[in-house]
């Protein structure tokens, strides 16, 4: 097996909190200069690079003197703004020692759910990247809230792979991969080096909180593949402190677990839409709305719409959902909230007559609607 990173050019590399704050000792210093150094090696193969990396709120807490990670959000964010001051000064001076320059992005979920402010991040990492710029993005957690984040910093490697178009994702860790069961507790656990992303029974393999620094544990990054892949990106996750891990992976040699993609890149557009971690309404739908849009390619009509969920304008995304609850698409809804409970279970025919207009004659047209 060789490593899928030595063919990809455009590289994401996301690091944890243990592994940045040293297991929560205060930020790794040696740590952090070791992969600045690395880096600087990839980018002479000719690779671009995009750090994701974790570690201001462990930062922060350290700084703050708390004992363990605090639950409250303002202390939450207080430990995310202190923090983040010691991990770009950090990066910066580690970087700099090489000649390459660092630029911060803290992103929201809301920065890339508004159409504009996605194409806006879009376009600022492509200009950093062709100025020979590393981004070092964290999310922006100073401002954000548990109804907005992304919830972990492996599911925000996996949506900047697919914002940028990114060859492959890196999540270094403080695990050294995949193993079928967890070798803590069942010595029959084998190690996963090679899988499918998406492939659900790494779900099951994955299960688990993670280290009490971070908020993820295996099962968050066996999902970010599977969103990564979406866009082709294949991922590799492997221990942070393996000698050279980054170096080697770009010379071929098969470290960690590595999820090959084997889906077609979804169109950019559609990519946006699947990347929304919320949407502001729900359509539920019945077996045959179901079947037409899943199986059959077809656009979603008023008449296969059994239920309206939420409150949304026209051009917002929605997420359809099939009767037992599990969503099977997401698309740019075509009338309101309220217009839609009013036509809902109406043929398209009769729009017309209790909205007093026609907008579209579909709920969601077929090129504004993704699967999930």
């Amino acid at each position: 097996m060789q490593s899928v990173i030595q063919k990809a050019k455009r590289l994401i590399i996301k690091v944890g909190s243990s592994l940045v704050t040293n297991d929560g000792k205060g930020l790794d210093h040696s740590a952090i200069e070791k992969w600045a150094g690395q880096i600087a090696e990839l980018r002479k193969m000719g690779k671009e690079l995009v750090l994701v990396s974790s570690g201001a709120i462990a930062e922060g807490r350290q700084r703050l003197g708390f004992d363990k990670r605090p639950t409250g959000i303002h202390e939450l964010q207080a430990c995310a703004a202190v923090g983040q001051m010691g991990l770009a000064q950090i990066y910066e001076t580690s970087f700099r020692a090489h000649g390459i320059g660092t630029a911060q992005i803290l992103l929201t979920h809301a920065d890339l759910a508004d159409r504009e402010r996605y194409l806006n991040a879009r376009s600022t990492l492509f200009t950093l990247l062709r100025f020979g710029v590393v981004p070092i993005i964290n999310e922006n957690d100073t401002v954000v809230t548990d109804e907005i984040k992304f919830g972990d910093n492996d599911t925000l490697g996996a949506l900047v792979a697919n914002l940028i178009e990114g060859d492959a994702l890196i999540i270094l860790t403080d695990q050294k991969g995949l193993y079928t069961a967890d070798p803590r507790k069942n010595p029959d656990a084998q190690f996963v080096h090679e899988a499918r992303a998406g492939d659900l029974v790494l779900e099951a393999m994955a299960g688990g909180a993670g280290s009490s620094l971070g908020s993820g544990g295996m099962l968050t990054k066996i999902l970010a593949a599977k969103r990564a892949a979406s866009s082709g990106a294949h991922t590799v996750i492997a221990w942070g402190r393996e000698e050279q891990v980054l170096v080697r992976l770009a010379n071929g040699e098969a470290i960690g677990t590595q999820l090959v993609s084997e889906m077609a890149p979804l169109a950019a557009r559609k990519q946006w839409m699947a990347d929304h971690l919320q949407t502001a309404g729900k359509v539920v739908l019945d077996a045959g709305a179901v079947q037409k849009l899943s199986q059959e390619g077809k656009s979603l009509l008023p008449i296969g719409v059994l239920d309206v969920r939420g409150e949304f304008g026209r051009g917002e995304i929605v997420t359809c959902y099939n009767e037992a609850g599990q969503p099977i698409a997401r698309g740019l809804c075509n009338y309101s909230s309220t217009e839609a409970r009013r036509i809902k279970r109406h043929p398209s025919s009769e729009i017309a007559a209790i909205l007093g207009f026609v907008e579209e004659p579909e709920l969601i047209h077929r090129d504004n609607l993704v699967l999930l």
